[in-house]
């Protein structure tokens, strides 16, 4: 997904008023493409996310449409500057934070962010995405050079599934989650990398008869609930996934709008209040227990309890 957000920049660049701001991390989030075009509407702040935001902030003040990024766990840093110098005088500045979740790998747990998507759903004005794909990614990241609200992103470091390879670029909207496949028996509302996992997860309950529902819910903020409100009255059980606490992210996110609207069981899949290690990407999927068969596990006893 990284590249997606590398190449929309690229594609951006004709509007010369977007600029890219980087932490010293550019090859690795992929904003060195637009560097090696477009030196001078870069800036490289070296290793000062603080102020690299605050330097965002000003563009953004300006009249500039301000791209920064950095690895997930390091846009941390910046969390005040993030909220007192952008979310509060509501600048649209857009965050990206890549090498996000447990999937992330070998890096271990001090470079695996598990709390990103949480910590920037609770600032008023900031809207906040973690797309499934390159293609899903890119589209994304162009809408939101549109946006007038503040964003962050999250991005993956490893390969994910093109899910999206055809489609068609209004099919993608900021704040519209889109339906992957159609079922009676239960949803499952996903994002990022387990997009494609709870895919894998809907096939195998076919084979046991449970017709699923998948959700590709790319915006975490704000959340579809209309899109929840739907599949909660046609499956009557819903399954939340993602490589992320199963605290305050998309399950807390679909728990918190269920809890005043509906009495639809709902189980998340997530990371269990603990933190990472460090291990292979699929090996990480297991260990947390994110993957596929987690997911068939999380919905049958979902279903139970229908």
């Amino acid at each position: 997904t990284r590249d997606g957000y590398g190449q929309a920049l690229l594609e951006l660049a004709e509007n010369d008023k977007v600029v890219v701001l980087e932490a010293d991390l550019g090859k690795s989030t992929k904003s060195l493409h637009f560097r090696k075009q477009y030196p001078e509407r870069t800036i490289s702040c070296g290793i000062g996310e603080q102020n690299m935001l605050l330097v965002a902030a000003g563009m953004a003040s300006s009249g500039y449409i301000p791209f920064a990024s950095t690895f997930a766990i390091f846009t941390e840093r910046a969390f005040e500057q993030m909220r007192n110098g952008i979310a509060r005088p509501n600048l649209a500045v857009h965050l990206c934070g890549s090498h996000g979740g447990t999937h992330t790998g070998t890096d271990g747990s001090s470079a695996q962010s598990i709390e990103d998507l949480a910590i920037y759903r609770t600032l008023p004005n900031v809207t906040v995405l973690h797309p499934c794909d390159d293609v899903s990614t890119r589209l994304l990241t162009k809408q939101l050079a549109s946006s007038k609200n503040p964003s962050y992103m999250r991005t993956a470091r490893n390969k994910t599934p093109v899910l999206y390879d055809d489609v068609e670029e209004d099919t993608i909207q900021i704040g519209k989650g889109i339906e992957l496949r159609e079922g009676r028996d239960v949803a499952i509302i996903a994002c990022g990398v387990l997009v494609s996992e709870a895919l894998k997860a809907a096939d195998l309950l076919s084979q046991s008869g449970i017709q699923a529902t998948v959700i590709d819910m790319h915006t975490i903020k704000p959340l579809d609930t209309a899109l929840v409100d739907k599949v909660a009255s046609r499956c009557g059980a819903i399954v939340t996934a993602e490589d992320h606490s199963i605290i305050g992210g998309l399950g807390g996110a679909v728990a918190e709008h269920l809890s005043s609207t509906s009495s639809t069981p709902l189980e998340r899949v997530g990371v269990k209040d603990r933190f990472g290690e460090s291990g292979q990407a699929d090996e990480m999927l297991e260990l947390m227990e994110l993957n596929a068969p987690h997911i068939v596990k999380a919905v049958k006893r979902v279903v139970n309890r229908k």
